[in-house]
């Protein structure tokens, strides 16, 4: 059972704050099998932790019957070993000799802080990750430690160095260079290596000169400095609102003023006692990194619309003498087509005394870690990427499984070529600048459905918790390759608002809606909204061939049927309650969670509890313990042509659960969330046909599957089946490719 604090967590959610709301799920605090820790969930206005176990299934390939299948994988350079792409990098410090440190708030597989080095991960900073502990946004290093910033939690029993429950320290970490901490006298947590800077908010910034330690604190408006060897203060000056620190050749520093709602960001500069220096930087909008670039240079990255790395000559008053990175990123010549020099989201920049550039592109709400280095004519030397986390992929069914697609990517796919590295990241399709109320900006979506309706592409988006369903369309004459935000479903919240907060605005006060971008703009706008009341506890989602939007509620009339009503003139597809049909749950469902439909064979596919086979305890977030289905639905049948039970732990204990279910033509595919075992099942008798398990391309292991489409099977033209699977442990999507039936 999920923890239902989560799920509160999940109403609550800040463009700030996205990416612990992404991790403050059930899901993230469970245990690396090597270390039983309890994890947890943090929350002082930004994380609160409540212990819980981090996900690992690891499943050997040997224990499952002889099948020839391959293991492939999507989104991570890096597809096994306990080195990869860590899920985000929030932070980073770039050393002469092309060391690259990182930093990130949460990483699932426990590497929150990183080292790279020549396109290579080659290490991580160790316990980062569990015991109330998160990483951060900042990151330093010297020629002996490592300084990075991170967050401590509290804990009830009190235990010796750690805050209070319902606290949580933010402070400086300081590890030896083989990234195991390195304590201090006077130090703070168990073992004696953190510097508490706050018991309020976070770090923003570090950096050395000497022996000196500056630290930023963006809400107290303050930078505080401290000995780098007994870690003791040793003063600090007022900046307002400060970010990044760089360290030019003559000691002085040069500090991002981050930018605050609509007031622009600026770099000030300050020499090491804190005494304002005349010089400043303005010309900038969103600052986001700062490091210094051979003698007289400093690179700033420009996080605004221009979305490239601005180069200054600061010698003397700085003055803006280059750029990198093509002018507007990833939204120039064909918006949202990945390219070398198309930057978005930048989070990182720096610099090797060779001249070589590094820089992290995050993406917008924490897309995924693409960091690339440069050569100092421009030339991409390598790119590491880590895009994946808590999603699915799905394919553009004209493409034949081709061009896939997750929730801000789209990736073309060659499978002549070896396992890992048959895909190639090709777009990406948000657009914050155009559309700054996509509501993968305000949201945590993942798992697309991709349609062809009436020939024209649609990405539907589902949700972890059930609670919406995403549209987005695309007119490559107008937005490239960008995702354009369409419509949206959410479902009944009895008590207020849908979504908490000011966004969306506009939305209905009480009950459920549904949103069309009538005046195709991609903004919530007035008059745009259908609303109604329903019953609140969603089971799952459905988009069939036609269009058609199905939901299923966890009540006996709990088949909601949105008919297509056609596409308005902006091509968005056109749903109403008042077209709305309610269709009664077939009598042996007492708790149906899943639905698939497939007008072209008016078949229905049904999971959920049944009479024989009941839920033990809420289980509110499996498929169910049976599958059915129904042939000549839309004629009336309510008699299945087939049940079958599926894995589920009758024990109360919870091992085996059936996480999601997928059907493809000639089969039925399923996947358990703790072992990451796929159960095929034969679509016309509903027999067990074979089971299998991540295989050696990927170590023969995965994380935990529990979003409702973990699973995404697809049939190409040659008859070879494609099987989509949700690996956030690793920071992937397992594809599974099956002999030719």
């Amino acid at each position: 059972m999920k923890n239902r604090f989560t799920s509160q967590i999940q109403k609550n959610q800040q463009q700030l704050i996205q990416v612990i709301n992404n991790v403050v799920r059930s899901r993230y605090w469970r245990q690396n099998i090597a270390v039983k820790i309890l994890l947890s969930v943090t929350c002082s206005l930004i994380v609160i932790f409540a212990g819980m176990t981090m996900e690992k299934a690891t499943t050997q390939t040997a224990t499952a019957p002889v099948f020839t299948y391959q293991t492939s994988w999507l989104g991570n350079t890096i597809g096994k070993g306990e080195l990869r792409v860590q899920n985000y990098i929030e932070a980073m410090y770039v050393t002469g000799n092309g060391l690259v440190y990182t930093n990130s708030i949460w990483d699932e597989a426990g590497m929150e802080a990183a080292i790279y080095k020549d396109g290579k991960v080659i290490g991580f900073l160790e316990d980062l990750h569990g015991w109330y502990r998160l990483g951060g946004k900042a990151v330093t290093a010297n020629s002996k430690y490592i300084y990075v910033a991170m967050r401590q939690g509290g804990m009830s029993s009190q235990k010796e160095g750690y805050p209070s429950e319902g606290k949580t320290w933010y402070c400086v970490r300081r590890y030896d260079l083989t990234g195991k901490p390195a304590p201090f006298p006077g130090g703070n947590g168990w073992d004696k290596s953190m510097l508490i800077i706050s018991d309020k908010s976070e770090v923003t910034g570090l950096a050395i000169v000497g022996n000196k330690l500056f630290v930023s604190n963006a809400d107290a408006n303050i930078v505080r400095i401290f000995n780098t060897e007994t870690m003791q203060e040793t003063g600090k000056f007022t900046v307002n609102n400060p970010g990044g620190i760089a360290v030019d050749p003559r000691g002085t520093l040069w500090i991002i003023q981050n930018k605050k709602g609509n007031t622009p960001g600026k770099i000030v500069h300050y020499d090491q006692t804190g005494k304002k220096l005349p010089q400043q930087i303005v010309d900038v909008v969103d600052p986001t990194a700062i490091a210094i670039y051979k003698q007289d240079r400093i690179l700033v990255a420009e996080n605004g619309i221009r979305q490239q790395v601005l180069i200054y000559n600061i010698k003397n008053q700085p003055v803006q003498v280059g750029t990198f990175g093509t002018k507007n990123g990833i939204y120039s010549g064909v918006p949202g087509e990945v390219q070398d020099l198309k930057l978005y989201g930048i989070t990182g920049v720096g610099a090797d005394s060779a001249g070589n550039f590094y820089i992290n592109n995050n993406g917008f709400n924490n897309s995924g870690t693409d960091l690339r280095k440069f050569s100092p004519s421009g030339k991409l030397q390598w790119q590491l990427l880590g895009l994946i986390f808590v999603d699915n992929a799905d394919t553009d069914p004209k493409s034949d499984g081709v061009n896939l697609f997750t929730k801000q990517e789209e990736y073309w796919m060659d499978y002549s070529k070896p396992a890992g590295k048959q895909w190639t990241y090709k777009a990406y399709t948000l657009n914050p600048f155009k559309y700054p109320q996509d509501p993968r900006l305000h949201t945590s979506p993942d798992a697309p459905i991709f349609r062809r309706i009436q020939g024209k592409p649609f990405l539907f988006l589902t949700h972890m918790f059930g609670s919406m369903v995403q549209i987005y369309r695309f007119d490559p004459k107008t937005d490239g390759e960008i995702a354009i935000p369409a419509g949206m479903f959410v479902g009944t919240n009895d008590q207020g608002k849908s979504i908490n907060g000011n966004w969306p605005p506009y939305q209905p006060a009480k009950g459920e809606w549904i949103w069309r971008d009538k005046n195709g703009n991609g903004a919530f706008d007035q008059n745009e909204y259908d609303n109604s009341e329903d019953y609140p506890y969603i089971g799952g989602w459905w988009v069939d061939t036609k269009g058609d939007m199905w939901k299923t509620l966890r009540t006996e009339d709990g088949i909601r049927h949105y008919p297509l009503q056609g596409l308005d003139s902006q091509g968005n597809p056109i749903y109403t309650y008042r077209s709305m049909q309610k269709e009664k749950t077939p009598s042996f469902f007492k708790d149906l969670r899943r639905i698939e439909y497939f007008p072209e064979t008016d078949t229905m596919y049904l999971s959920g509890f049944t009479v024989e086979h009941p839920a033990i305890g809420d289980d509110w977030g499996v498929v169910g313990s049976e599958i059915a289905r129904f042939d000549n639905w839309s004629k009336g049948n309510r008699t299945p042509k087939w049940r079958t039970v599926i894995p589920y732990d009758t024990t109360g204990k919870r091992e085996i659960a059936t996480a999601a279910m997928s059907v493809a033509v000639d089969y039925v595919f399923t996947v358990t969330s703790k072992t990451a075992e796929v159960n095929i099942y034969n679509a016309t008798t509903g027999k067990l046909v074979r089971k299998f398990s991540p295989g050696p391309e990927v170590g023969g292991e995965s994380g935990w599957v529990d979003i409702p489409h973990g699973i995404r099977a697809f049939r190409r033209r040659n008859g070879e089946y494609l099987v989509f699977v949700e690996e956030n442990w690793k920071g992937k999507v397992i594809i599974y490719r099956l002999p030719i039936s």
